[in-house]
């Protein structure tokens, strides 16, 4: 699992399961849920660059769309409202992607 060592197999698990359903997903309680919320901005940023696939230094909306499948292969990808949503939610400085330091603020939102 890309998150060994962050995060714990079962509360990702539990997490997925929660947002499964299409239009379920609130990056709020899922960060709650898998334990990011309460871990150190060292394990955020790690979190950070394992979610940034294209290894750019940024988040962008098609990285996004796949997030959950960073986190279980099988996951869904979510719909195009939740990724605008999520987006908006942790692009601060408006320029369509999420930096490290937005990433941090979102997950501690």
């Amino acid at each position: 699992m890309a998150f060994a060592g962050i995060l714990k197999d079962d509360d990702v698990a539990a997490a997925l399961k929660e947002c499964a359903a299409a239009e379920s997903f609130n990056y709020k309680s899922f960060f709650a849920k898998v334990g990011l919320t309460a871990k150190t901005p060292d394990d955020i940023k790690k979190a950070f660059f394992i979610i940034d696939q294209d290894k750019s230094g940024f988040i962008e909306e098609d990285e996004l769309k796949l997030f959950l499948q960073n986190f279980s292969a099988g996951a869904r990808a979510l719909s195009d409202a939740e990724t605008k949503a999520f987006l908006k939610a942790g692009d601060a400085d408006g320029d369509g992607m999420i930096g490290v330091d937005e990433f941090a603020l979102l997950v501690k939102a």
